[in-house]
């Protein structure tokens, strides 16, 4: 799952690895998504430790009786120093770097930031680590839209470096199997226990 609406989602700044909390609808959304899963009975919830994914998991954690264990290994990527800023400023502070990441997105031109292969193998092994700890029962993570897309490349095989094809709202459910020791994408982007539909936010989050 992709954590509710931050306060920084409404406000359209690049989040990152910074902590802001959840706004009041991302809350409403952290509560949708917990009466969803509240009859699943998972065997562990895993969560980044940043404090809009500990926010949505809360509710969940009390829906269904299990507690939460925090991974600082699930957090977004370190976008250096966008962090914070809107897309016009990063635009006027760091024109060429923006022109980059503009016509071909790649991690490796922000500056100061975490390096896309370096993200890439700090989620993969969180992952996998958790695939292997479970390797009949479910498993829920609460986590961030740029997780939730490099979860999605390595299954179809292909790196994310920034891009984001699929669309990973806010409070969102995207489902991975485990068929005969291969990954299978059951859903993406599943939003139906939202009330008004989800944000349109795509990016890094």
């Amino acid at each position: 799952m992709r954590h509710g609406e931050s306060t920084w989602n409404r406000e359209h700044r690049i989040q990152g690895q910074l902590d802001p909390p959840l706004s009041e609808h991302g809350r409403a959304q952290a509560e949708l998504l917990a009466r969803r899963l509240a009859s699943s009975r998972p065997e562990a919830i895993y969560v980044s430790d940043l404090q809009r994914a500990l926010e949505t998991a809360a509710p969940i954690a009390a829906a269904t009786g299990v507690d939460v264990r925090q991974l600082p290994e699930l957090r977004e990527i370190f976008l250096g120093a966008w962090e914070g800023l809107k897309s016009a400023e990063v635009a006027e502070r760091f024109p060429e770097e923006w022109a980059g990441w503009t016509s071909e997105p790649n991690w490796d031109v922000v500056p100061g930031g975490e390096r896309a292969a370096a993200f890439e193998q700090r989620i993969g092994a969180a992952l996998d680590a958790i695939l292997e700890r479970h390797p009949q029962g479910d498993a829920i993570v609460v986590t961030h839209g740029g997780v939730v897309q490099l979860a999605l490349h390595r299954i179809v095989g292909r790196p994310s470096r920034g891009l984001f094809p699929f669309r990973i709202s806010n409070a969102s459910i995207t489902l991975i199997e485990k068929r005969e020791g291969r990954l299978i994408i059951a859903g993406v982007n599943d939003v139906g226990h939202l009330a008004d539909g989800a944000d349109r936010r795509v990016g890094p989050a």
